[in-house]
């Protein structure tokens, strides 16, 4: 294993892992041994969004500055089309005066890469018992293998066609809530990705262990608890905003 390798290792993956071992135990004692992997994922998916939370934020605002910079780059596009170089030189200096933007997108991407690599790890070896000498010397010790086979019927470290109709049905509904509380305008892609996302969604995730799409799933129930709050106050500072209005004509 190379430096980067143990790094992640070390500093991501064993944190998480830890974490997820640690809620399992802790159900588990509190239902005299009778509760499953999956309703920890469930909880430590939640924890995990809480984390992120601030990095959500973020990217929420990022999107918006992205999206402008995509409309400063098609005008240079339609202005300086006959000119090669002047076009070349607007758009370097677009990039360059975003430098910030363009950055996070580039380590939000690192981020996603590294958590679809830390919860393939955990879902189909992890769990199964050849990470267990990540588990932190204070961790209780595994007296049996974890109960993989969520609500007695759906085994986590294998593919779910049920949780996967499921997952790609809540992915749908995440972009669809995305695109109609945005206050960007809805455009032909967004129409067009809300065609192809379900066939698409569907068929990436058909193979993987059902217990990344539990945890894609509660993450985007996440997503979109956060989008019905954030409308909800919107609507609520709207209604009151126009009564103010009302007061004063």
């Amino acid at each position: 294993m190379g430096f980067i390798g143990a790094f992640v290792t070390t500093f991501i993956y064993q944190p998480f892992f830890n974490l997820l071992v640690y809620i399992y135990l802790l159900l588990s004692k509190m239902t005299g041994g009778n509760s499953d992997m999956g309703w920890a994922v469930i909880i430590f998916t939640v924890i995990f969004r809480i984390i992120l939370l601030p990095l959500s934020m973020r990217g929420e605002r990022s999107e918006k500055e992205r999206w402008e910079i995509s409309q400063r780059v098609d005008s240079v596009e339609r202005n300086f089309g006959h000119d090669p170089v002047k076009k070349k030189e607007a758009i370097r200096a677009i990039i360059s005066s975003n430098k910030k933007v363009l950055s996070w997108e580039m380590f939000d991407l690192i981020i996603q890469v590294l958590i679809a690599l830390m919860l393939y790890r955990i879902f189909t070896t992890g769990l199964e018992g050849t990470d267990l000498h990540l588990l932190y010397n204070f961790m209780p010790k595994i007296a049996e293998p974890f109960n993989l086979v969520f609500a007695g019927t759906y085994d986590l470290s294998k593919p779910s066609f049920i949780i996967n109709v499921v997952n790609t049905a809540v992915i749908f509904m995440a972009e669809f809530l995305s695109i109609r509380t945005s206050p960007l305008p809805m455009s032909r892609e967004d129409l067009m990705m809300l065609a192809v996302l379900p066939i698409g969604a569907f068929t990436f995730f058909a193979f993987m262990p059902a217990g990344k799409k539990l945890f894609v799933t509660t993450t985007l129930l996440f997503s979109i608890a956060l989008i019905l709050a954030r409308q909800a106050i919107y609507l609520y500072y709207s209604f009151t905003a126009s009564k103010k209005r009302a007061v004063l004509q």
